[in-house]
């Protein structure tokens, strides 16, 4: 498919074989968000990684610093303390028995998020094919079954996002917004770099980071060098 000629005009404004140094990347990132809205600016990693084996699948979530610049929909599965704990922290959606019931007969999906105490999971699990396709199933190692569903729903609405190697073992995280500044989006690109690494599983072999990708929600990716991929703060420094 031929692309468009504001995608054409974006990609002659830079190099695609260069790889850039985080910095350099995210300012041109930014350059290219020419669309009529508030663009996400989105993060792919491609880690050295076989997700198909299961000790090798990367898979968390962790609460970016300066957010993602947009308030997610939150339901949580819980009853009695615990659903009134996510009602004042500000869920969109709580309920038990009746959320899941919703959920079956109504195909009710308008969120998100989903949450859910751990004495919950029995009657959720029987959502599984619903929510499982839609990335929305509850999940300990997301930090979406808890019993503190009060800083659950604090995060996730505010900033708090998943992540998850795909069938060839890339991770897509959203990092912010066009509107941010350097900064910002900075702060939560080394956030997630931070996290990649720390959760690196002991069976992946030879160099993990292989790539990274940062792009616009309306613009062609631009390649960042993953030998360069931990912001010190003298480069944050030295570019102000």
């Amino acid at each position: 498919m031929t692309p468009g000629k504001r995608y054409a005009d974006m990609l002659k404004r830079f190099d695609r074989a260069r790889f850039y140094s985080p910095i350099e990347a995210l300012d041109l990132v930014v350059s290219l968000a020419s669309a009529k809205f508030d663009e996400t600016i989105e993060m792919a990693v491609r880690l050295g990684v076989d997700p198909r084996r299961a000790d090798q699948i990367v898979r968390g979530s962790l609460a970016l610093p300066a957010g993602t610049g947009r308030t997610k929909r939150v339901a949580v599965f819980a009853a009695g303390d615990a659903a009134a704990e996510a009602r004042e922290a500000g869920a969109d959606v709580v309920g038990a028995d009746d959320l899941v019931a919703r959920i079956e007969k109504e195909g009710f999906l308008e969120f998100d998020v989903a949450i859910a105490t751990p004495d919950m999971m029995a009657q959720v699990g029987r959502l599984g094919r619903v929510l499982g396709p839609r990335g929305l199933m509850p999940n300990p190692k997301t930090g979406t079954v808890t019993t503190d569903v009060g800083r659950a729903v604090t995060e996730f609405r505010g900033g708090r996002v998943e992540y998850r190697t795909d069938r060839v073992g890339n991770v897509h995280v959203p990092i912010g917004k066009a509107s941010f500044s350097r900064d910002q989006l900075t702060a939560n690109f080394r956030s997630v770099v931070d996290e990649l690494l720390r959760v690196k599983p002991a069976a992946a072999k030879g160099r993990y980071i292989r790539s990274i990708t940062l792009s616009p929600s309306q613009g062609p990716g631009v390649h960042v060098d993953p030998l360069r991929a931990r912001v010190t703060d003298e480069e944050l420094a030295a570019s102000a």
